[in-house]
């Protein structure tokens, strides 16, 4: 019994021993860093931001480069300075801070070492901090404008497929917006208070829808198959509420958009409800009995 109680004893001083030397050896790295922070010899400082950064200390890395900078400016340190306190920044998630000291260094070094990745990384900041698709795009719209510069800039860049994919995924989100844009309007239906684009809100579903295919040509095809059935539907619902003089126009307008939707998406899932809505159209222009319950 007291053996067993021994080796107890044993293994708490051990791991009280362990912890000790844990706190020592955190106070002695803070010790160090703070002795860092103060020093004059700015090489020796310079050195050890870049380890911290090599370590993946973003923070530490950060603050070490932005005490540098104003000192290194001019040196032969300078322009990695300014490079690593961005890609610490970026290392560090804070994405504004990142895209601010990138847009700094190409405009300080138009033609430096970095130049070319501090493009690229300056868009993919901007890139990080997107939004959900229905919130406002300008910062998506700023992220793609800045990796079409890249291009621009760097036509043979290696990172060339890498910028376009995520220009695709950027436009995605932004034609996924008009998508909700377009439903929004279409759900709204006939509540007028809400109503633009000549007092409908299926006319506005309709010229959303339509500006995002035109705006949007490489959009995913399960966009333009969603886009697409908004406006067919939109426009036999238009056609639907018209007044007598210009349904039957508005009939055929939603039949001719049938024959676009069936020709363009054969296997669509959307097609049995687009046979419908065609259907009763052809109805309505023949003077036939039509069934005027919406189709959702």
């Amino acid at each position: 019994m007291r053996s067993k109680y021994a080796r107890v004893r044993k293994m708490n001083r051990i791991f009280q021993t362990f912890m000790l030397l844990l706190v020592c050896w955190s106070m002695t790295s803070c010790g160090e860093y703070v002795a860092l922070q103060k020093s004059p010899d700015y090489e020796y400082k310079y050195e050890a931001a870049k380890a911290y950064y090599m370590e993946g200390k973003y923070s530490r890395a950060s603050m070490l480069f932005y005490d540098l900078l104003a000192i290194m400016k001019g040196t032969t340190y300078g322009e990695e300075s300014l490079y690593l306190t961005a890609m610490s920044e970026f290392g560090n998630k804070n994405y504004d801070l990142a895209h601010n000291n990138f847009k700094k260094y190409f405009q300080t070094y138009p033609k430096g070492q970095y130049a070319e990745p501090a493009h690229f990384y300056s868009a993919l900041s901007l890139f990080r901090q997107t939004p959900d698709p229905r919130l406002d795009q300008t910062s998506t719209i700023n992220a793609m404008g800045e990796f079409q510069n890249f291009l621009d800039l760097y036509p043979y860049t290696p990172l060339r497929e890498q910028t376009q994919e995520m220009i695709f995924a950027l436009q995605d989100k932004l034609v996924e917006k008009e998508c909700l844009s377009a439903k929004l309007y279409y759900d709204l239906g006939s509540y007028i208070l809400n109503s633009t684009f000549g007092g409908s809100n299926y006319e506005a579903c309709v010229v959303t829808a339509q500006n995002a295919l035109r705006d949007y040509p490489y959009a995913a095809p399960e966009r333009r198959e969603m886009l697409s059935i908004l406006i067919l539907r939109a426009k036999y619902q238009l056609a639907l509420k018209s007044v007598e003089e210009k349904r039957a126009e508005r009939f055929r307008d939603a039949i001719d958009e049938y024959y676009g939707f069936a020709n363009d998406f054969p296997e669509s899932k959307y097609l049995k409800e687009a046979k419908d809505i065609f259907q009763q159209a052809e109805k309505a222009v023949n003077n036939k009995h039509l069934d005027l319950t919406e189709k959702d």
